[in-house]
């Protein structure tokens, strides 16, 4: 039976009260100030205070995992290496696809939860990877390729792309939403050797087994599984990983600006549930597609319809925290592709091996002949719940 009008209407004042004083203090607590109905974020000079923002929201997602991985957390830890099983030299290593309910992959998300920034899932299409050292059969990094969003200027203006093309060619592109390594080979530049595989031939070969010849849900169009574009933004400001990160004397990530500082992540510490609840309760979707079904497009609408709901700005999407944006081409002609103005892809050639040699040269060996802190990593420091 529904409620009177007035009983519903005090229940909602009093229920939006609620969500208000809960986003507000959340927003303080993360160090953002509010003036003239603006959300103003803190001021980030450094990269331990852009660490520290996101604190809160990388301790609720190993709170929600713990239930799930807490038991398996030993036996995780087991691929984790000591510093003295690292020999620089004998790193051999190899990249393996994660399957569903693996081991692989609970060993996926346990990685991605040491993250200094919280990590979505991914979504749409999706591959993940994880990279071993066959040497020692420890875990050297992993890899996350999603769905790409749909609107990215900076993306979209280094490309050249009308509506119309972007709708009809997003297809060809997929996003890096999990992309680093572990210790103690990340103290060896390993997240350098990451970035390189996601741009290998095997990655896009398997990319292309697994998804061509599908239909796109919302365009409607046929997939033939060609990889033209991955994208992903750096996680702290200005990216060491992947500026200056060349193949053969090749720039491989090529920055094309920055995000522009709007999102929900001031809202990923727990928050954006109770936000989503209250306005599944008491909002209605504006944007709807008939393929997508009935519901809010996305989590940014769920979050202004809430944010306008409760009394507060809708704007407050803009968190004003930019993050670089890179572009990393597969093919010569991957522009030319996306514009509709070449069929064909002219694929560059990225053989694994040849990309584990050039990190190898590179990167590895000078890094291990400078600074030999990995040695003494001990993987009981990676812990989150479980004590020894």
């Amino acid at each position: 039976m529904a409620l009177p009008s007035s009983q519903a209407d005090a229940r909602h004042d009093t229920e939006s009260a609620r969500v208000r004083e809960l986003v507000l203090e959340s927003l303080h607590q993360q160090g953002f100030t509010v003036r003239d109905r603006r959300l103003l974020p803190p001021e980030l000079k450094a990269k331990d205070e852009a660490r520290n923002l996101h604190a809160s929201a990388v301790a609720r997602a190993r709170t929600e995992a713990r239930p799930s991985l807490v038991r398996k957390e030993e036996t995780l830890l087991r691929f984790i290496a000591r510093g003295d099983e690292v020999v620089p030299e004998r790193i051999q290593p190899c990249l393996v696809e994660v399957k569903r309910r693996s081991m692989e992959e609970a060993l996926f998300y346990y990685a991605r939860l040491h993250w200094s920034i919280p990590t979505s899932r991914g979504y749409g299409r999706r591959l993940r990877f994880l990279v071993f050292d066959e040497a020692n059969g420890k875990l050297m990094g992993l890899i996350g390729m999603c769905d790409p969003v749909y609107s990215l200027q900076a993306r979209d203006s280094w490309i050249g792309w009308a509506p119309a093309a972007r709708q009809s060619r997003l297809n060809l592109v997929m996003d890096l939403f999990v992309l680093g390594s572990v210790p103690p080979y990340s103290a060896l530049l390993a997240g350098k050797l990451m970035s390189s595989l996601a741009a290998s031939n095997e990655v896009r070969e398997i990319f292309a087994k697994k998804y061509g010849g599908r239909r796109s849900v919302i365009s409607a169009v046929d997939i033939a599984g060609d990889l033209a574009l991955l994208t992903t933004v750096s996680a702290l400001g200005r990216s060491s990983q992947y500026n200056r990160l060349t193949f053969e004397g090749h720039p491989l990530f090529l920055a094309v600006g920055a995000t522009k500082g709007t999102g929900e992540i001031q809202f990923s510490n727990g928050v954006y549930e109770t936000m989503r609840e209250h306005a599944l309760k008491w909002c209605t979707p504006s944007a709807r597609h008939a393929r997508w079904g009935d519901g809010f497009r996305n989590r940014r609408e769920v979050v202004k319809k809430c944010l306008t709901d409760v009394g507060l700005s809708s704007d407050w999407v803009t968190h004003g925290i930019h993050r670089e944006i890179f572009v990393v081409p597969t093919a010569t002609n991957t522009r030319r592709v996306l514009l509709g103005l070449d069929e064909t892809l002219d694929y560059v050639d990225r053989p694994t091996d040849r990309l584990i040699d050039w990190y190898r040269r590179r990167w590895l060996l000078p890094r291990a002949a400078r600074d030999a802190t990995f040695s003494t990593f001990d993987p009981d420091t990676y812990r989150l719940w479980t004590a020894r």
